[in-house]
């Protein structure tokens, strides 16, 4: 079973009666806590007020394609298709006209719903309103069977009385039926069965009882990673070390601190996973002896004697058998070159690489992965690390399933 909790959904809204049925689905997926953007078409607009849908959504509705005004969810520029694209978990259509799916299933993008449907990552779903004869045009089929074919999602539509007096296929689904399909589009079965350990945020290396060794890492993406995987069917354990943020409701946490004990949870636990995915930014180095008092200001300089810290990632490698390893390689500079060194030298199965700096991977919401393993390299684009997650996870099913394929068939054909 899907969950809405923390989703960002695209909510279009295009020219049909059911269009009163918007403002309900819209407050219904506040309800089920997703954050909700709405897009609204002209001929929308003829059906229910941008004003009605701002007031339940929260936000200012979008409508056009070229806005220069400075507006959510980005301020400051005119391409809110692209800007929305990336902000969205999920775009869903509700309802969908006859002529948007026809503008659908022909790739058009004259006005802002349709050039973002076509400019996402992220999954899109329609909900068919509109009269049964309309409905069953072979047109209207042939452009459904033509946006099924390229991955869209089709809810309903339900059958029945309509506004225009006949009966039959083509009524807009119900919003609570709608809120719930929705939902389940995150729940893939990817990893169905399987255990999943996933490390994130920083650590911390006691210099004294008030200063420590740390970095930038919020930990925001592998907690994303771990609900990521949740979705997919497995069964989760993070190990987080100091953040900010909440547990995942859906994945068990273990809360640590420094890169030791880290280290000694996660091999506590590894030997039932299937899949470990060490996200969590750990400190090489740590003080050799914490003091026991807060060190006072005394000289110009302080010399501090640092020593190694267990390498988690690639202890985790080297289990026999091990689980399929995936690390994270964050660099300032020669980013694929320095990543595939690692997955090398630490023999991972797969390596996800990503530019910090300033602006760039610590703290932020946006993202974007280069992912390295012995087949080759895979970009995933810069977009909100939610959907960044479900993405590397997706990669990490296909690559973990693969190896598994391979592994039965040797042993399969073993004399």
């Amino acid at each position: 079973m899907g969950t809405l909790i923390n989703k960002r959904i695209l909510l279009g809204v295009t020219g049909g009666i059911a269009a009163y049925k918007s403002a309900d689905l819209a407050r219904r997926l506040r309800d089920a806590d997703a954050e909700v953007r709405v897009i609204m078409t002209q001929a929308a607009a003829e059906f229910i007020t941008p004003l009605t849908m701002q007031a339940v959504s929260g936000h200012p509705v979008h409508m056009h394609l070229f806005d220069h005004e400075a507006r959510e969810p980005r301020a400051g520029t005119a391409l809110d298709h692209i800007d929305l694209a990336r902000w969205a978990d999920a775009v869903l259509v509700a309802p969908a006209s006859a002529n948007f799916l026809a503008r659908l299933a022909q790739g058009r993008a004259e006005d802002l719903l349709g050039a973002v449907c076509l400019a996402t990552a992220a999954p899109v779903a329609v909900a068919p309103a509109m009269n049964r004869q309309m409905w069953d045009n072979p047109a209207t089929q042939a452009n459904l069977a033509a946006i099924r074919g390229n991955g869209v999602g089709v809810f309903g539509p339900g059958a029945g009385s309509q506004a225009c007096g006949d009966v039959g296929p083509g009524r807009m689904l119900e919003p609570a039926e709608l809120a719930r399909l929705l939902a389940e589009l995150f729940a893939t079965g990817e990893l169905a069965g399987l255990t999943v350990v996933v490390t994130a945020g920083p650590t911390w290396e006691a210099i004294d009882p008030a200063r420590g060794l740390t970095n930038r890492s919020s930990g925001k993406m592998g907690y994303a990673v771990a609900e990521a995987a949740a979705e997919a069917g497995a069964r989760v354990l993070l190990i987080s070390g100091p953040t900010a943020l909440p547990d995942p409701e859906r994945a068990r946490t273990i809360r640590v601190t420094g890169a030791r004990e880290m280290h000694d949870a996660v091999h506590q636990h590894i030997h039932d996973a299937h899949i470990f995915i060490g996200v969590a930014a750990v400190a090489d180095y740590r003080p050799v002896q914490a003091a026991a008092a807060k060190l006072k200001k005394q000289d110009e300089a302080l010399t501090l004697e640092l020593v190694r810290n267990p390498d988690i990632l690639a202890s985790v490698a080297a289990l026999q058998p091990a689980p399929f390893t995936v690390g994270f390689a964050a660099e300032t500079e020669n980013l694929e070159q320095n990543a595939r060194a690692k997955l090398e030298s630490k023999r991972l199965d797969l390596i996800a690489a990503n530019e910090v700096g300033a602006d760039r991977g610590f703290g932020v919401d946006e993202n974007r992965l280069l992912l390295i393993d012995r087949a080759g390299v895979t970009e995933l684009p810069a977009q909100g690390k939610a959907a960044l997650a479900r993405a590397l996870i997706h990669h990490i099913a296909g690559r973990y399933h693969e190896k598994s394929r391979i592994k039965n068939s040797r042993q399969a054909h073993r004399p």
